[in-house]
């Protein structure tokens, strides 16, 4: 019985665990203005973000139809969408509302992704993804 118990609760453990996600405006969508998919850039790298259907604030900011900007660098894994983003070098945050920054990325190829998060770092529900982009750094 004990062990038909410890393997119920494994089960269960990520279901009692998951945020509840905030609800995406319908006609929301995350782009990137520049760079574009395939292009040769030199570094270091300016990455302009897109964000239609919705507006952007700072993390912490509950307002509605509102999140901000994170980008995936790199990222081999998907990112768990029932919590909040991480902070790393792969999935980087942009919690004061920021739509561009400035990236040193080494010569070679990277892929570049946006998701929005919502004021508590969690994506929205569905989720609000750009396409993956890959660069080539000169």
């Amino acid at each position: 019985m004990k062990v038909l118990l410890t393997a119920a609760l494994l089960v269960l453990a990520p279901f009692a665990t998951a945020i509840e996600r905030t609800p995406a405006p319908p006609e929301a969508e995350v782009y990137f203005i520049t760079p574009q998919d395939d292009d040769t850039v030199s570094g270091p790298v300016t990455v302009k973000f897109g964000l239609k259907g919705m507006g952007v604030a700072p993390a912490g900011v509950t307002q509605d139809n509102t999140g901000h900007h994170h980008l995936l660098v790199d990222l081999k894994e998907a990112v768990n969408e029932d919590q909040p983003l991480p902070s790393n070098d792969n999935v980087r945050h942009f919690g004061g509302g920021q739509t561009e920054t400035t990236l040193d990325l080494p010569p070679g190829e990277h892929t570049l992704q946006l998701i929005m998060g919502d004021a508590r770092h969690v994506p929205f529900e569905p989720s609000i993804t750009s396409e993956k982009i890959t660069i080539t750094v000169k």
